[in-house]
């Protein structure tokens, strides 16, 4: 057979008449493909249900106070609070900037733990941590804590998930840029170097 003498005319193709297992089948795949694309119900969110977590016993939580730039506080008070600003322990700092706080059984988690320089509630310089797992017991309140609890409460409230998230954009996101400055190897063979 000569392919200069193959015209369309000449070939033939089976068509869904000629053959209407494939009509058949083709019609059932398509339909299934419009029944299965055009769904417009949306399905339902699986809720993650996490239980309240509590301290079972009294417990100790403890830690220490530094303040921007590595300033040691030795006054103030540290207080701990539930999530609906209720509180539950309280100390104060004489001169040390390690606290120490007792928690009484069966208080539910999360505790905003506040440090604050002075009697005054209000103030710029508090410090924020949030204990959201009852085994950890070890608090620091500093600039970071306080910016990671910041943010989580942005995020939607004090949960573990909230608080993890949080840390790790806190602490991925540098004060400056330092990944562009400082030695880079030998700078005779990186980046264009003496030789």
């Amino acid at each position: 057979m000569n392919l200069k003498s193959l015209t369309p005319h000449t070939l033939s193709y089976p068509t869904l008449h000629q053959n209407s297992r494939y009509g058949v089948l083709l019609s059932i795949v398509m339909l299934t493909v419009v029944l299965l694309g055009c769904d417009n119900t949306t399905k339902p969110k699986l809720i993650h249900q996490t239980r309240s977590k509590t301290y079972l016993q009294t417990t100790h939580l403890y830690g220490t106070i530094v303040q921007d730039k590595g300033i040691i506080t030795s006054s103030g008070r540290v207080l701990a609070a539930d999530n609906q600003a209720q509180a539950i322990s309280e100390t104060r700092l004489v001169d040390t900037n390690h606290y120490r706080l007792e928690i009484p059984a069966n208080t539910a988690l999360p505790l905003v733990l506040t440090y604050l320089p002075n009697d005054e509630d209000t103030t710029s310089q508090k410090l924020l941590t949030v204990a959201v797992e009852p085994d950890i017991t070890q608090y620091d309140l500093n600039p970071l804590s306080t910016a990671i609890a910041k943010k989580a409460a942005q995020l939607g409230g004090y949960s573990r998930a909230n608080m993890i998230s949080a840390a790790e954009s806190t602490i991925a996101a540098p004060d400056a840029n330092k990944t562009s400055t400082g030695f880079r190897g030998d700078p005779t063979t990186q980046y264009g170097g003496w030789h």
